[in-house]
């Protein structure tokens, strides 16, 4: 690729971040190949159709492919540019050890059609030193390439870190207007990497080296996660001793220099619910702050479980309604979501008891299998449940007036109705 000539880019992976960058970037008018192991995903997005729930970016898939500059498949192919964006969880060891699998596989897949001068760009989470990790793997595959940082002279393969940083619900403008942080093995991968991501980012791009851009993402995540952490503990202490938290965390918050956040059921998603622990395994005699924030945070889930199992043994006769199942309001995505844990958790318990209310979804996730319980909407659950779990604070619920409310048993966990004490 020469001059002004726009890339052509490859994308691997078309889940929550992957498919609007995919998106973004073709709207941009670089031609852009998804890649996604999923053959739904690869033929809804071929239809112009989307998997998953986001502001606008159904239309902006659909203009995309129907201009030709979006196209999917199961194969990698060549390109000028490759985005990783491949899920990074953990290991199934019980540890929350890292797993790079994801990332190391699509790695030596990109390998296969690498061509001089191409660039490689990993967006993943990851822990410090995989973007390294992931030079090497392509090193292994192709020894007749000569990569950054390894040998002398100009490498013929550039290779970048450079994490997304967006919020469910606003990802596509966030994609384009907030700051990036390009992370390059070399000074000359980073310089490769700002020239593509200042076609389609109108925030500032900063360039350094890839292992502080790794950890630049984990440590925005952690630091969002201990101010959490924060707001549970306090809100399990005023618990304990008859308190209002609301209340507390108002007034406390009139301080010039206090800004504590909103306490809820715990954390969830997979970036705060995960990326502090990647910190931890990389030094875990140092992270004692981030560890305990992750500690605290999960204690809250349980928390929340055992005040809604003591609600529903003392109101044996009343179906229980638990509102929302999403990790944050106003999206579709349940993963790590304390809302589904404990939802499920009473499921499991109470069976036909428990009414589910979840607008952004068509049926029950698989841990509900076999529960009895049932998913219903918000005018159903009033109607029939004598107690009222909110787990999320979707707008859906936020609306439903006190005199809908009046009777009924209510555990507010995310403060939506400041009535309820």
């Amino acid at each position: 690729m020469r001059g002004d000539m726009k890339p052509d880019v490859c994308v691997i992976g078309l889940g929550y971040i992957g498919l609007p960058t995919a998106a973004v970037i073709a709207r941009a008018g670089c031609p852009v190949h998804g890649v996604d192991v999923a053959q739904g995903v690869v033929d809804t997005i071929n239809r112009g159709e989307i998997h998953i729930e986001e502001v606008d970016l159904d239309g902006l898939v659909q203009a995309v492919v129907q201009r030709g500059l979006l196209k999917a498949s199961t194969e990698v192919a060549s390109a000028d540019v490759f985005v990783i964006a491949v899920p990074t969880p953990f290991a199934k060891d019980g540890n929350h050890t890292p797993d790079t699998s994801y990332v190391m596989a699509a790695a030596r897949k990109v390998a296969q059609v690498l061509k001089q001068g191409d660039t490689v760009i990993l967006e993943s989470t990851s822990p410090v030193g995989t973007t390294e990790a992931v030079r090497d793997a392509i090193a292994a595959v192709r020894p007749d390439l000569v990569m950054p940082g390894i040998a002398e002279g100009r490498p013929d393969i550039s290779i970048a870190y450079c994490p997304e940083r967006v919020l469910p619900g606003k990802i596509l403008e966030e994609l384009t207007h907030n700051d990036r942080s390009i992370g390059g093995i070399t000074p000359r991968c980073a310089r490769k990497a700002l020239a593509f991501y200042k076609r389609f980012v109108k925030g500032e791009c900063v360039t350094t080296d890839a292992r502080s851009a790794e950890m630049t993402k984990l440590v925005e995540n952690a630091f969002r996660d201990v101010n959490i952490a924060f707001a549970n503990e306090l809100s399990m202490i005023a618990d304990r001793q008859g308190l209002d938290v609301w209340e507390v965390i108002r007034l406390a918050n009139r301080h010039p220099r206090v800004n504590i956040l909103t306490p809820g059921p715990g954390v969830g998603g997979h970036c705060i619910a995960v990326d502090p622990w990647f910190i931890v395994h990389g030094a875990p005699e140092e992270a004692r702050i981030i560890r305990q924030a992750r500690e605290t945070n999960d204690m809250k889930m349980h928390h929340v479980l055992a005040r809604a199992r003591a609600l529903a043994e003392a109101n044996p006769s009343e179906k229980i309604a638990c509102l929302g199942l999403a990790f944050k309001a106003n999206i579709d995505d349940f993963r790590e979501s304390p809302a589904r844990y404990v939802a499920a958790s009473l499921a499991r318990e109470y069976g036909d008891r428990v009414c589910i209310v979840e607008p952004y979804a068509g049926e029950l996730p698989q841990e509900f299998a076999g529960t009895n319980a049932e998913l219903v909407d918000i005018d159903t659950a009033l109607e029939e449940c004598g107690v009222l779990i909110a787990l999320v604070d979707h707008d859906v619920f936020k609306v439903i007036p006190a005199e809908e409310r009046q009777g009924r048993i209510i555990y507010d966990t995310r403060g939506i109705w400041p009535d309820v004490a």
